[in-house]
């Protein structure tokens, strides 16, 4: 996934995932730093970021902080209250901030605390809806290129449990509470199928990844050309990469504007 030399950035949202995967990575000598979104979501955005910085100060290193309303002008809510889609598009301004700044301050790699339990059920999603651009590129490491740098989700073969176990005996402090805007997320019902099978059939979550990441990602990975609805170029106004020019956070940022 990444070599010790290289330099870390870890997506850090307060969490047991991502606390835990930066508590880990520094007790191994990695030069993982953090960086903390603040979305602008009332009573959830500010204890998030107050446990993080709380947990930087403890390991003793950076975390960089990213407020989406002084970068943007607008937060999360002000989204949900313009469309339905925020949570996907809540996500893809993530997505993008993560890049930004990694490239911007020259990280190798940007790693996330996706675990099994999230990587199942996305698949579960994925598969569903046939989203196929998503398939060909669902793989737990992507190579930098093309503006983007080398992304990792170093605990995707961990269950949400053995993860919570872990925070336990290491004394990490996280916040336990979902995003008060989640609850309708599609995601949350994909995932409520994969805990019924993986109750009835355990082990169903870790074979159906891996499974699909030994026989089926190399024949969707190879047409992944094929699948993409329009060529990468880069956006004339931010020069991160985009799939149409301005990219859809300056189109965002210019709408909120007017």
């Amino acid at each position: 996934m990444f070599r010790r030399q290289d330099r870390v950035l870890v997506g850090v949202s307060g969490g047991k995932d991502s606390l835990s995967l930066w508590q880990g990575l520094v007790s191994l000598g990695y030069q993982a730093d953090g960086i903390f979104i603040d979305l602008g979501i009332e009573d959830f955005s500010l204890p998030s970021r107050r446990v993080s910085e709380n947990f930087a100060e403890k390991i003793g290193r950076p975390l960089h902080v990213i407020s989406m309303k002084k970068e943007l002008g607008f937060t999360i809510p002000d989204l949900k209250n313009r469309t339905q889609k925020y949570c996907s598009l809540c996500g893809s301004v993530k997505r993008y901030f993560l890049n930004h700044l990694a490239r911007k301050l020259g990280y190798q790699v940007l790693v996330t605390g996706h675990n099994l339990d999230d990587e199942a059920s996305s698949l579960l999603g994925n598969v569903i809806n046939w989203h196929l651009k998503y398939l060909a590129r669902k793989y737990p490491v992507l190579p930098e290129g093309n503006g983007f740098v080398r992304k990792a989700k170093p605990l995707c073969r961990f269950t949400a449990f053995e993860i919570r176990e872990y925070a336990k005996r290491k004394g990490i402090e996280y916040l336990e509470d979902r995003c008060p805007l989640s609850p309708e997320a599609t995601r949350l019902v994909y995932a409520e199928v994969m805990d019924q099978l993986e109750e009835k059939m355990p082990g169903t979550k870790l074979r159906f990844y891996l499974d699909y990441l030994r026989k089926a990602y190399p024949i969707f990975h190879e047409k992944v050309e094929d699948f993409m609805e329009k060529p990468l170029t880069v956006c004339e106004i931010c020069g991160e990469p985009a799939v149409s020019s301005p990219c859809f956070v300056c189109r965002l940022k210019e709408e909120f504007k007017a």
